[in-house]
């Protein structure tokens, strides 16, 4: 079972984004339509946009949407049970489950890391081609947990603008597969790595995300959920949920492609 809303480019290093989510920055004045990816009798699966909480938390002040209320609304008042987070500031492939038996078989898989989880994220940077980052993480008071994260490199680009004390800037567009699900784990594992995200106000460079804004309007941070393989929680049959960048995320990766310096700067894709 396979659910592909849009055909994704991105194995070219070009993002197709979805025709029905206009911008992934959340209105304050009208409460956005959260597209749906999937739904069946156990589960529904939304595009997220970027700007929205999943659920109330206490750092939730002057928040007036929650992913969990939307949808619940969206659904006529069904209830719905979170079975993961997405950041803030992420985009991209959301689940719930629709009872608390399916919430509670979708959540063993997480805790489990048993589910296959793909990103994107536009980095600071030319990394690696490829790679495993293997680097303990921790989270409040908790001792250091294992973390591991494994990337590859789609597609590398030299802006003629001016971040920091170099002339250009350098980027890259990096799929993450986490294989742990610690907090921020992608967000902080690539800052580890040297190449933090762009737009990421917490673990991220002021000065790259300050260019981002000024050059190509983008005010999120360039990460996205693109692709989830679980087990249905019901018939075991494996389930793969697809979503293509956000055009905020796509338009402002794309236009930075077209600015990027000729002269070999485009690196050659990486295969599978």
């Amino acid at each position: 079972m396979q659910v592909t809303p849009e055909e994704n480019s991105e194995a070219e290093g070009r993002l197709a984004a979805p025709a029905d989510l206009a911008e992934a920055e959340v209105a304050a004045e009208t409460p956005p339509h959260l597209p749906v990816l999937y739904q069946d009798e156990a589960l529904v699966a939304i595009h997220k946009p970027s700007g929205l909480l999943v659920h109330r938390t206490g750092l939730d002040a002057g928040e007036r949407w929650f992913a969990v209320q939307l949808l619940r609304d969206q659904l006529g008042g069904r209830h719905v049970y979170p079975v993961h987070r997405l950041d803030k500031g992420t985009s991209g492939v959301l689940v719930f489950a629709l009872s608390s038996s399916d919430a509670a078989a979708v959540a063993g898989q997480f805790a489990a890391h048993t589910i296959g989880k793909r990103y994107l994220a536009v980095v600071r940077g030319w990394p690696p081609n490829a790679g495993t980052i293997d680097h303990p993480l921790t989270h409040e008071t908790k001792d250091p947990q294992p973390a591991r994260t494994r990337y590859r490199t789609l597609e590398r680009i030299t802006l003629p603008l001016q971040a920091d004390r170099y002339p250009e800037s350098r980027y890259a567009l990096v799929e993450a597969c986490p294989e742990t699900g610690r907090t921020h784990q992608i967000r902080r594992h690539l800052k580890h790595l040297g190449h933090p995200i762009a737009g990421d106000t917490t673990h991220g460079v002021g000065a790259h995300n300050r260019l981002w804004r000024s050059a190509f309007g983008c005010h999120r941070m360039l990460l996205a959920c693109t692709g989830l393989e679980l087990a249905h929680p019901r018939s075991g049959v494996p389930l793969v949920l697809e979503a293509a960048p956000a055009e905020s995320f796509a338009g402002a990766w794309e236009q930075a492609r077209r600015m990027s310096l000729p002269c070999g700067t485009l690196a050659a894709i990486v295969p599978p």
